[in-house]
């Protein structure tokens, strides 16, 4: 039997079907749960941003960083300190905290050109681990509240109802997040499409190769900590309106190593596997601890060593061998 679709037409509809599917589903569910799991839902995008930063550090350039949580910091800290003493609107910071840790990132990046491997990945952690500690300086303490951290308020909605649907803070904070995931997103994906995303897997795979074409791996390798920062720091100041609260026993070395665990579950260098990435590590949690109060990390742990023989390339890579199979049975059956 022959079909009389053109298969580059049924190709070229499959994507955007499949990204209409995912707005509309994506726009309809704060109305369908409690505003505890909306809040969590804004939580798994405003992690997704962070691990798609780390995803363009570590996955498409190849350097292992153990100190994003800290680039998580600056940018909370930075909309935290905007809001509550220069009384910037909440929008307004994300994209101030976005630029610190783009500078940030950025200048770090260049000592860190002398260190590979395990040795840049020491570097970050040291980053991670001395941050939380400078919060809490006495000097900064005006500008940071020490321990005790740095309480704001929470936006609420510009209306109160949308299309008969009512909305309070979870749910526009969450359509907030969702817009600004979005626009991380195509910003993403447009970069490492492009000229920019090909340097970076050609200095990744093959730095000597690269720097003989003309690559100027240096500025590239730079390049990579600015933007990966930038990402991490808008995940930051998200999570911090999200939350309303920012302190130093927040960001602690464990979310630095959390963020890596939910890139590598996710899938390495593919955007989609941020959000499956995100969505474990904010979710199996509060699983493993259901499941066990007495030894949750215990289920946790073994959770993951399940998941990576299950799936070593990660949800993501599983899920495209899964569908790769799946097309491959529809194109012999046509």
């Amino acid at each position: 039997m022959t079909s009389t679709q053109s298969p580059d037409a049924s190709g070229a509809k499959l994507p955007w079907l499949r990204i209409s599917v995912i707005v509309a589903v994506a726009c309809a569910l704060p109305f369908f749960l409690s505003n505890y799991h909306v809040f969590q839902a804004s939580m798994v995008l405003s992690t997704a941003i962070a691990l798609v930063g780390l995803n363009i550090l570590t996955g498409y350039s190849g350097q292992i960083s153990l100190g994003h949580g800290a680039f998580l910091a600056i940018g909370a800290y930075t909309t935290a300190i905007l809001m509550d003493k220069f009384d910037v609107p909440y929008w307004a910071t994300i994209p101030v905290a976005g630029l610190v840790c783009l500078i940030a990132g950025f200048l770090f990046g260049l000592p860190a050109l002398k260190l590979e491997g395990h040795y840049l990945a020491l570097a970050t952690f040291a980053l991670a681990v001395a941050l939380p500690q400078l919060l809490k300086f006495r000097y900064l303490e005006p500008w940071t509240g020490g321990v005790q951290g740095i309480v704001i308020m929470k936006p609420d909605p510009p209306m109160a109802s949308f299309l008969g649907l009512t909305l309070n803070s979870d749910r526009w904070l969450y359509f907030v997040a969702l817009l600004v995931t979005a626009i991380m997103y195509l910003v993403a994906w447009n970069l490492l499409r492009g000229r920019i995303g090909r340097a970076l897997i050609a200095i990744r795979d093959q730095p000597t190769a690269a720097a003989l074409m003309g690559i100027d791996t240096s500025l590239y390798k730079s390049l990579a900590f600015g933007v990966s920062a930038l990402f991490t720091g808008v995940a930051g100041s998200l999570s911090a309106i999200l939350v309303a609260f920012v302190a130093p026993d927040s960001f602690t070395v464990f979310l630095s190593i959390t963020l890596m665990v939910g890139m590598v579950v996710g899938g390495l260098t593919s955007l989609p596997g941020a959000l499956y990435g995100a969505t474990f590590v904010q979710f199996v949690p509060n699983l493993a601890d259901q499941i066990s109060k007495a030894a949750p990390w215990a289920i946790y742990g073994a959770l993951l060593i399940i998941l990576m023989v299950v799936l070593p390339t990660g949800i993501s890579g599983g899920l495209n061998l899964l569908w790769s199979k799946v097309a491959r049975k529809s194109g012999a059956s046509i």
